[in-house]
């Protein structure tokens, strides 16, 4: 059996050819809002798998603007973006990744679960996705160079 997540769902959700350039990712709203959801619910698994029961829990935007930091995408954003912006933009980047099949919500909640400092574990979980979007022909990537 095929896993949507694993072909990617770039097919069934239309909107997301609509991005020819990672900073319009970074920048939609309505795709951060999505990514929110997304990123809280991956959390949830990942802290779940870890306990070895279930939990849910939501991310501090505090922790996810740091993961902007220190994965290099605070850089492609706009000098005067506040920390919660900064969050919104990780949260776009994330579920981008998963709906158009960059990455595998396993994938996701295998590095969130990882030890150690979670804003290091997502920040690895954005640079996989950068690194992988760099591949991507469709994408305008001129932003990326210079991204660890």
């Amino acid at each position: 059996m095929t896993l949507l997540a694993e072909v990617g769902l770039s097919g069934y959700f239309k909107f997301l050819h609509k991005y020819s350039r990672i900073e319009e990712v970074l920048s939609d709203k309505d795709l951060a809002s999505l990514g929110d959801a997304y990123i809280n619910f991956a959390y949830s698994l990942a802290l779940s798998k870890s306990s070895g029961k279930p939990a849910g829990r939501k991310l501090n935007n505090s922790i996810l603007s740091l993961a902007s930091r220190k994965s290099g995408i605070r850089r492609m954003l706009s000098h005067r973006v506040n920390k919660h912006e900064q969050a919104n933009a990780a949260e776009a980047l994330i579920v981008y990744g998963w709906l158009s099949g960059i990455i595998s919500i396993k994938e996701t909640v295998d590095i969130l679960a990882c030890e150690g400092d979670l804003a290091d574990n997502i920040s690895i979980l954005l640079k996989v996705i950068l690194e992988r979007i760099k591949g991507h022909a469709n994408f305008n990537l001129n932003s990326l160079h210079g991204i660890p």
